[in-house]
């Protein structure tokens, strides 16, 4: 599906996870995560804004004695990470000597994913533990360990189920890759 992105720009979508998949391995995840913590129950902590849609069907998923907290962090714009990380809003509960999983909705490289989990490892909670949906294996490249991980996907730019590109297509029900349409020249 051709999408015009800018007034320069169109994009295809290429379809590669369907809503009926999401839901059935979001479902699924919540009963590993269930079944790992028993009666310790974690504090979710989102990473916004990809997170949010992931992390909202998650809790539903799960019984309802699960708090949750938010972060955000930047390091991309459009298509490509900076490299730099910053925080732009952090956590309101204190994590000190508690049971934490952070949730991501894709990990790519890791250096972003690695920045939050040192800085959330430093303020010493009883437990650290990462689930992401999505994990670009051929790309990863970091020492954190994922604990819970929905798909493994190849290292492809992706939108839709609250991952965009500059603000666009979070609300798809379905996760695409998304890719520069060629045109041929005019002749």
């Amino acid at each position: 599906m051709g999408v015009m992105f800018s007034s320069k720009q169109e994009f295809s979508l290429t379809q590669i996870l369907s809503k009926e998949e999401i839901h059935q391995r979001v479902e699924e995840l919540a009963g590993e995560i269930e079944s790992f913590y028993k009666e310790d129950k974690p504090l979710l902590v989102g990473v916004l804004k990809g997170s949010f849609v992931f992390l909202s069907d998650l809790l539903r998923c799960l019984p309802s004695d699960y708090m949750l907290d938010f972060m955000a962090v930047s390091s991309y714009s459009g298509d490509s990470s900076s490299g730099a990380v910053e925080i732009r809003l952090d956590l309101r509960e204190d994590i000190f000597q508690r049971n934490v999983l952070l949730v991501e909705d894709v990990v790519d490289t890791g250096l972003t994913l690695s920045y939050i989990y040192r800085t959330l490892l430093a303020r010493s909670p009883f437990s650290l533990r990462v689930v992401t949906l999505l994990l670009k294996v051929d790309s990863y490249r970091a020492d954190v360990p994922i604990d819970f991980v929905g798909f493994k996907i190849p290292s492809r730019f992706v939108v839709g189920y609250g991952m965009d590109i500059d603000e666009k297509f979070r609300g798809l029900p379905y996760i695409a890759s998304i890719e520069p349409s060629i045109k041929a020249p005019k002749e």
